[in-house]
């Protein structure tokens, strides 16, 4: 883009020029994303980048840019996520007052195949409230990276001993009693419902590693009724999707908590599929819940999706037009 000439000028020189093409991105961009981002002008030559923009643009551009060598220097090849993420990290300590260098690296999450980094202050509190508490609630819309972050915590704490399996579930509602009728294995028939979770293991552990640690037992995916009338110690919990519990269900999943678990429940309560005039159970234990010691409760919004930046438009226009249609009832 064209900045304005009088503008101020933020030169950053790297070091390492092995590191050059991953930190611009193949035809420069990631320095283009950051841009397109902040209003600012950015112009690489040789191992140095020139930013050109309002003086607090320049300043967390150049923020961002240098998180992401930061990264690199320590084997982490950024993508186009990772470069909104370093943005997002670096307008929030910029808006807080801090430095806006280094501000997520304490909430990064190492996995066997991949260092996972919060990409938003409210996911960098998200990731410090799981290692926190042993109980954590997580609401809000898709692309908030609520599931995908409680999976990557659940791996790097097996990871590092902290627990000695993984337990990932979810309330079966649009198969019902459907389930039994499928064909194949109790895995076969589960692994549709689950796949999101499962991706994200995918995402974070060799695929053999994950089929032979499933069938050792030491990660159980399993819908929400088989975990009744057990004690789930020494484990890391995945409830996802538990806006479709019922309060019965949430209190038993609740109830199952044993010696050193760790659990987090997630879901948007925006998006229950229970019959008509059903509770749900992730509604329920808000209210019972707040205010407790040792409950963590992070509520993501739109300005949090993480996803496509078209994804962030839609859910605001939906949320939007829920708005309006509450407005007319009443």
């Amino acid at each position: 883009m064209n900045a304005d000439a009088r503008q101020p000028q933020l030169v950053l020189e790297f070091q390492d020029n092995r590191l050059l093409p991953a930190l611009y991105g193949e035809h420069d961009r990631n320095l283009a994303r950051i841009e397109q981002k902040l209003g600012v002008s950015m112009v690489s030559r040789g191992n140095r980048v020139s930013i050109q923009g309002e003086e607090g643009a320049a300043a967390t551009a150049g923020a961002a840019l240098n998180e992401l060598y930061r990264r690199l220097q320590r084997g982490q090849s950024p993508g186009l996520g990772d470069v909104d993420g370093a943005v997002r990290m670096a307008s929030a300590a910029d808006a807080s007052g801090g430095a806006g260098d280094g501000k997520g690296e304490g909430e990064a999450i190492r996995t066997q195949k991949r260092t996972i980094w919060a990409r938003s202050p409210l996911q960098a509190d998200y990731v410090r409230a799981l290692r926190e508490h042993p109980l954590v609630v997580a609401l809000g819309p898709a692309g908030t990276g609520k599931t995908y972050i409680a999976v990557a915590v659940a791996v790097s704490m097996l990871r590092e001993g902290r627990v000695d399996r993984i337990i990932l579930t979810r309330p079966a509602v649009e198969a019902g009693e459907r389930l039994g009728f499928l064909p194949g294995t109790l895995e076969e028939k589960v692994d549709p419902y689950m796949r999101p979770m499962l991706d994200a293991l995918f995402d974070m552990m060799p695929g053999e590693t994950v089929i032979k640690r499933r069938e050792e037992g030491i990660i159980e995916v399993a819908p929400l009724a088989y975990m009744r009338g057990r004690t789930l110690a020494n484990a890391f919990i995945v409830l996802d999707e538990a806006q479709n519990t019922t309060p019965i269900q949430m209190k038993m999943i609740l109830t199952r908590m044993g010696e050193n678990a760790h659990m987090v429940v997630t879901g948007d309560p925006s998006q229950v599929d229970l019959p008509l005039g059903t509770k749900s159970g992730l509604v329920d234990a808000m209210e019972i819940l707040r205010g407790i010691d040792d409950v963590g409760v992070i509520e993501f919004s739109h300005v949090d999706v993480v996803r496509h930046a078209l994804v962030t438009r839609i859910v605001k226009a939906y949320g939007a037009r829920d708005l309006d249609l509450l407005g007319d009832s009443s």
